[in-house]
């Protein structure tokens, strides 16, 4: 009994090892298979043109610039265009204060001083805070066009850049010409396009909020409903202005 004990102890000992041995070579083929798909896929570009060029949002300035002369004070009719438009423009889309670089130091320092007493009237007409402008002042260049500088930072959409050729388009040995997978810069212009056109870069990640409905006409409506007639509105006159029968 002692010898065959032995001899079914031995066997279970060389079946168990055999398969250890099994499933360590199992798995070391596992992570060598594991290893190329992942460096296969990181060589292998998306083939959605979203993923390749994806619209991607930053924060940027937008600027404006109020161009002195020594012998002129104040602001001209354009400038106070330009000035009034940053103003309503900063309102809705600003993520942070306005900064005013004004020049010290030269010959435009009377017309700079003139000039930022309508800006700061321009501003505070348009509604923006006095705590919301931060005034500084910089050393213009001799050689320099002095201006008043006037900048703040808004949420910006950007994609590309657009232009790189990373794969030949013609008949060659790689994979995206065999599988007829697009080209690399397929898509990017139209995604630069849309990022550049969109008025709100916010709109590409969310939704705006809902605005309250026109209680008015709710209200109209509803007792139209509950009257039994149709609650759709009547427009006369419209078509008043013809000169012929053409269409009827």
């Amino acid at each position: 009994m002692t010898a065959i004990n032995t001899a079914m102890v031995g066997r279970r000992g060389k079946v168990a090892a055999r398969m250890l041995a099994a499933i360590a070579l199992t798995t070391l083929l596992t992570g060598c298979y594991r290893t190329q798909v992942t460096q296969q896929q990181v060589n292998t570009p998306p083939s959605d043109y979203r993923d390749r060029h994806p619209i991607t949002l930053k924060e940027g300035d937008r600027r404006v610039e109020v161009f002195l002369g020594r012998n002129r004070g104040g602001l001209n009719p354009m400038q106070r265009a330009d000035v009034l438009s940053f103003a309503q423009l900063w309102k809705r889309e600003s993520t942070s204060g306005i900064v005013v670089d004004v020049p010290k130091g030269g010959p435009t320092d009377q017309s700079a001083a003139e000039s930022m007493r309508e800006v700061h009237s321009i501003f505070a007409a348009s509604g923006v805070p006095r705590h919301a402008v931060f005034v500084r002042n910089y050393k213009p260049q001799p050689a320099q066009l002095v201006s008043i500088k006037i900048n703040y930072t808004k949420l910006m959409a950007e994609a590309g850049p657009c232009g790189k050729w990373p794969e030949n388009l013609g008949p060659g040995q790689d994979s995206s010409y065999q599988e007829n997978r697009p080209f690399w810069n397929l898509g990017c212009a139209s995604q630069r396009n849309l990022a550049a056109m969109v008025d709100n870069p916010a709109d590409l990640v969310q939704p705006r909020g809902e605005s309250p409905a026109y209680t008015a006409r709710r209200s109209v409506v509803i007792d139209k409903f509950r009257k039994g007639e149709s609650p759709s509105g009547k427009y006369e006159g419209y078509d008043s202005g013809k000169i012929g029968e053409v269409g009827k």
